[in-house]
């Protein structure tokens, strides 16, 4: 696992009226600080990557069908420099990812339809300074194909 990485299994309570999954609270061991909170989506097949950000802490969720999400360490003297980690996360798999700063992340939809992600950021965006740094997809200098794997 990346340095940094955590992972937070959420419980989640049925009954007749529905569901509930706490995914973070201001007393929970990952909780850094509250920046604000976001929705964003992905269409079935589509990639949303990569970026990192030098301030931010992301903590994200997918509420609404299945995404992999993709991490890679690029930082220098990082003791997981170089290290890839994919998480299936969504319906069937309730986590929370929390990624440290300076990691590139990015996140494909693999439902059969659009994906909802809710994310925590410890920072708020700012649109004249955004903390955010981008590659291509598809190409960059990281080494990952998005394409399906078949095993």
């Amino acid at each position: 696992m990346i340095d940094g990485v955590k992972i937070k299994q959420l419980k989640v309570m049925c009954d007749e009226r529905g569901r509930l999954a706490e995914m973070m609270r201001h007393d929970d061991e990952m909780f850094i600080k509250f920046g604000q909170v976001y929705m964003t989506t992905v269409m079935p097949g589509v990639t949303k990557a990569w970026h990192y950000h030098k301030k931010q802490f992301d903590s994200f969720v997918c509420v609404r069908g299945m995404i992999k999400l993709v991490l890679y360490d690029s930082r220098e003297g990082s003791k997981t420099k170089g290290e890839i980690n994919e998480f299936f996360i969504g319906e069937h798999n309730m986590q929370m990812v929390q990624i440290p700063n300076n990691v590139y992340h990015g996140f494909k939809g693999v439902s059969e339809y659009e994906s909802i992600i809710i994310n925590t950021p410890t920072e708020t965006y700012n649109p004249k300074e955004p903390d955010e740094f981008r590659l291509p997809a598809h190409g960059s200098e990281i080494p990952y194909d998005w394409s399906r794997k078949d095993r």
